[in-house]
Order: C-alpha cells, then sequence, then structure tokens
C-alpha cells in the first residue's frame, strides 16, 4: 500500500530512532541491566564500557573516540552465545523497556503504518535488542549494529560500522534503494543532531525531545519539532500535509503524552 502521487503510487517509510525518541532514556543501559541480570557480563566489564560510552558522548567524536567506541563497543559479549543475547533481549524489553516507550511516539508509528507506510527503527543499539523492539511494537522491521559472530559466538567486534552519524543515513539509503522506498515522501524521526545526515534525507523530518543543536537547526530550517518532555510538547504537527489518518492520530498522541508526562510529574 502506498500513496498515490499524480497517478503513481509512491512506497515511501517513516524511520524512527531509539534513544530518546522511542525509549525515554538509554536502551544500553538497559541493555546492561538485563546482562549482569542474567549473569552474562561482571559489572566491571559493563563499568569499563559505560566509561568509553561517557566519554564519547562528552567529546564526541574528536580524537578518535568513535574508532575507540567500534574498536571496543562489543567487548563485553565476546566469546558468548548469540541465541543467549537474543533471549536477554526479550527479557530486556519486558522488564525494562515496555514501560519507557514515549507514547505519542508510538503512536506517530502506529498512524504511519495504518497509511501505509513502512516503519523502521534506526539506531546504534545492537541489532538484536533493536529486532526485539521493532516485533513488540508491531514494525516493519530494524536496522541496528552488527555483532560479528563465528559459529554462534561473538568475536566482540562489530561487523561493519557502528550504526550512528552518517552510517545511519547511508543504511537508509541502501534500504531504500532495497525495497523502492521514495525518501521525498519519507519521514525521519530523531532527537539528536547526530542524526542530521539521516534527518535530511527525507522529505519530513521532525525533532523529537530535541537536543540544543538539532532544536537550533530544526528552528533555522523550519522542520517540526514534538518535545514530549514539557507541557509544552508540541511547536507543530509533525505530520502536517500527510493523510487525515495519521493527523488524527497524532493529535491523540499528543495529548496521551501531556497527560502521561503529567502523570510521572
Amino acid at each position: 500500500m502506498g500513496t498515490e502521487t499524480a497517478g503513481r503510487t509512491v512506497h515511501s517509510a517513516a524511520f524512527f530512532d531509539l534513544d530518546n525518541t522511542l525509549v525515554q532514556g538509554a536502551s544500553l543501559f538497559h541493555l546492561a541491566r538485563g546482562l549482569t541480570a542474567h549473569g552474562m557480563v561482571s559489572k566491571r566489564e559493563i563499568a569499563g564500557h559505560a566509561l568509553r560510552q561517557v566519554r564519547f558522548r562528552v567529546f564526541g567524536e574528536q580524537s578518535g573516540l568513535l574508532d575507540d567506541v567500534q574498536e571496543h563497543a562489543l567487548d563485553f559479549v565476546k566469546g558468548h552465545e548469540v541465541a543467549r543475547m537474543e533471549k536477554i533481549c526479550e527479557a530486556v524489553f519486558d522488564d525494562y523497556l515496555s514501560d519507557k516507550i514515549w507514547p505519542g511516539t508510538r503512536a506517530l508509528s502506529e498512524a504511519h503504518l495504518l497509511n501505509g507506510k513502512e516503519v523502521w527503527l534506526v539506531t546504534a543499539a545492537p541489532i538484536e535488542l533493536a529486532q526485539v523492539i521493532a516485533r513488540r511494537l508491531g514494525l516493519t522491521g530494524a536496522l541496528g549494529t552488527r555483532p560479528e559472530s563465528v559459529d554462534g559466538r561473538y568475536t566482540g567486534r562489530i561487523a561493519g560500522a557502528l550504526l550512528h552519524g552518517p552510517d545511519k543515513a547511508h543504511e537508509v539509503s541502501r534500504l531504500a534503494r532495497e525495497r523502492g522506498l521514495d525518501l521525498a515522501h519519507s519521514y525521519a524521526y530523531s532527537d539528536s543532531a547526530n542524526d542530521l545526515p539521516l534527518l535530511s534525507l527525507v522529505g519530513h523530518p521532525v525533532a523529537v525531545n530535541p537536543d540544543r543543536a538539532l532544536r537550533r537547526h530544526a528552528r533555522q530550517y523550519d522542520w517540526a519539532i514534538v518535545d514530549y518532555r514539557t507541557t509544552r510538547h508540541t511547536r507543530k504537527v509533525p505530520v502536517a500535509g500527510a493523510a487525515a489518518a495519521v493527523g488524527a492520530v497524532a493529535a491523540g498522541a499528543a495529548a496521551a503524552a501531556a497527560h502521561w508526562s503529567g502523570d510521572r510529574d
């Protein structure tokens, strides 16, 4: 199913970032909780990984930190079975993530599905976790960082690149070519300026719970902005100009998110 444009059917999609866009906070934090709870890794191993992530968050891609993160991002699962990780990811969703989904963002994803669009999760998180989340939420699929494995066990290395920044845009472009998706009629949602390459790739970029740099860029280029963290949760309707079904559900999502945020406060 697609959108009719000038007598032709347009196949398009919506692409959602994960952390702070679809879920509150960092999904890897909750994955780490699950891995330690199930005895797959130790708190010391997780702590070393967390320190590397904090340095990357603070200093960005300077001084080769991205290379360091990519080289060591999955050291803590080296030697473990892929099948065990997949089972733990199911438990992580049930135990930690299911109640961390932003209601407004989930409603937007459901609205796009109802409007005939493919909906993809695009994240730097491991593909095993990304696929579980996408499946549980009824999305079309997921793109995520792929841990390398040999004979069903992780090597501790990444197969390809960490799905971050420009690499997200590259993967979405590849997916669009493979599936015949028209990116000019597609949507992308993210909270971070790191995803500007992805957001700039589509015809309808939306800043969700944006960081300062992304908010500034979105205002400069008149992009849609939604923020579920405050009572002023929307600045623009994110699906303006889309089908009525999407607009109606988005409006309901905004109201639900405002009510939910009030309960949390």
